[in-house]
């Protein structure tokens, strides 16, 4: 007997993001959180595009969109000054400024309206498991069994050390300092030294929050010997005399924190029935603000799979795919803020390159190539028809194609939407992704003569026709990555098991269920 089906160990963006999912396809899911409270601490401060088309798709934007600002400004790749691309293959070409906390809220109270269990107080301090199923023991001495178990807990997550999962990487050689304090000069007087500082200092710098308060970064002056341990504001105060020739007055500290520029990935992401997720995963320096929304990706990919297999339909190797899709992706992060720190350094050989690369930014294709890399709409999962594309960017990076699907590529096995998200398009009548919001399968057919019989309990059938779609048909995932393009039904019918399954036992209807028109 179980108490739950899938327990996830860290509540934060991540394990709030997975729970959702989960209870979204009806999985028990209880979340274990260490903390009694949430700390009010906004490490993070955007959603980038994919993880605003991601809410989208579960209808969960509109809660967000009042609660942020939509900024669509350059400069997120090392700092570089650029403007912001025209025409990315998105709805949604805009950066949500929005703080963690209001981003964990949200979510929390998503989860919850499904019916996931929050356990605040209860943190994880062992774990076993066995062929069906994972027992994790609480601080308090209590256990509780449940048939899989990720770990969302974080850059020095339990989980992967009980585990043993090897974190190979580099340490933290370069530390910054942040802090939420106020300050006793004029603002005036702030921006204009930022900005004079700004010029040979990159890791340096200042946005206003509410009630007065800022948020400051500056280099530390070395790598703490104990890192768990916050600065005082006195460390605070004396690094940016040494950058800034004053300390501003910062006074009142809300929160004062430090960072390192530490880069590791686990060697794997899946260990018998416990799995990790965020950065439990992965660590890397924030530039870019990449980190929460690598792990509301990794959640997004991982959830619906997780349920497949929990409600026994999951064809053989789906629940494997989270680490063949997730763990390239997170590699390729790890790359460009390797860059991107180098890029920040003061030093010559660096500040030479960057010379260099800001030069090159300001051609369109380099500057949407790596925008689209930030900002994680360029991804491709290798489907099994593209050999070496996995985490790859467009094709063609930087054109800007109105339909979804051009190209020269044939319709098939081989067409370059395979394994890419579509943006949401238009349909004669409503939206993409308004028809995705449960999570489910959908066979986007533009041909009218399609069926899914078999799988309607899995996936949605809409006739629909689209000027912003190329194709005659697209399968998508329910995490809207496209699997099978075509007009075939035989073929259709190849593509089906591969990500939902063997077709359920009765036999099909004269008119295919699951179909709707939208």
């Amino acid at each position: 007997m179980t108490d739950a089906d899938v327990i996830i160990a860290g509540a934060g963006p991540t394990g709030l993001m997975l729970a959702g999912e989960l209870r979204l396809h009806g999985v028990r899911t209880v979340v274990l959180e260490r903390l009694a409270a949430p700390t009010g601490h906004a490490r993070a401060l955007g959603l980038h595009v994919r993880s605003i088309e991601v809410l989208d798709q579960r209808g969960l934007l509109e809660r967000f969109l009042p609660l942020g600002r939509q900024v669509a400004v350059g400069g997120f790749f090392a700092g570089l000054a650029t403007s912001w691309p025209a025409r990315l293959d998105t709805a949604h070409s805009y950066v949500l400024a929005i703080p963690q906390t209001v981003t964990e809220r949200l979510l929390a109270e998503h989860a919850t309206e499904l019916g996931a269990r929050i356990r605040r107080g209860c943190g994880l301090v062992g774990l076993t498991q066995d062929d069906h199923g994972v027992t994790a023991e609480l601080a308090d001495g209590t256990r509780l069994r449940a048939r899989y178990l990720v770990g969302c807990d974080g850059g020095r997550s339990t989980v992967r050390r009980l585990l043993g999962v090897a974190f190979p990487g580099e340490p933290t050689r370069v530390e910054t300092l942040l802090g939420e304090v106020e300050i006793a000069v004029p603002a005036r007087t702030l921006t204009d030294v930022i900005a004079d500082v700004r010029r040979t200092h990159q890791r340096f710098g200042a946005i206003p929050l509410a009630d007065g308060l800022y948020r400051i970064i500056v280099p530390a002056e070395r790598v703490a010997e104990d890192r768990t341990v916050p600065p005082t504001i006195e460390e605070f105060a004396a690094r940016l005399r040494v950058f800034a020739g004053t300390d501003f007055g910062v006074h009142s500290p809300r929160w004062l924190s430090r960072f390192g520029d530490a880069t590791r990935l686990a060697e794997r992401y899946r260990t018998g029935r416990v799995l990790l997720a965020g950065d439990a995963a992965h660590i890397h320096p924030p530039t870019g603000g990449q980190g929460l929304n690598l792990g509301l990706q990794d959640a997004f990919n991982l959830g619906w799979k997780l349920a497949a297999d929990v409600h026994g339909w999951a064809p053989c190797g789906l629940l494997d795919s989270y680490h063949t899709e997730r763990h390239p992706v997170a590699a390729d992060v790890l790359d460009n803020t390797r860059a991107q720190m180098q890029l920040l350094s003061p030093e010559p050989g660096p500040q030479a390159v960057r010379r260099l690369l800001a030069e090159l930014v300001n051609l369109d294709e380099v500057n949407h190539h790596l925008i689209e890399k930030i900002t994680a709409i360029g991804i491709r999962y290798d489907l099994g028809q593209q050999p070496g594309d996995v985490g790859a960017g467009p094709d063609n990076p930087g054109e800007d194609n109105d339909k979804a699907g051009d190209g020269d590529d044939k319709e098939g096995t081989d067409h370059r939407l395979l394994g890419r998200r579509i943006r949401d398009i238009g349909l004669t009548r409503g939206r993409l992704y308004a028809l995705t919001h449960a999570g489910r399968g959908l066979l986007l057919d533009q041909t009218g003569r399609l069926s899914v019989a078999g799988w309607a309990d899995r996936v949605d059938h809409v006739v629909e026709v689209s000027e912003e779609l190329d194709v005659p048909a697209a399968l998508l995932r329910p995490d809207g990555h496209v699997a099978w393009i075509g007009d075939d039904q035989r073929d259709l019918l190849g593509a089906l098991p591969t990500w939902f399954g063997a077709p359920a036992g009765s036999a099909p209807p004269a008119e295919p269920s699951g179909q709707r028109r939208a």
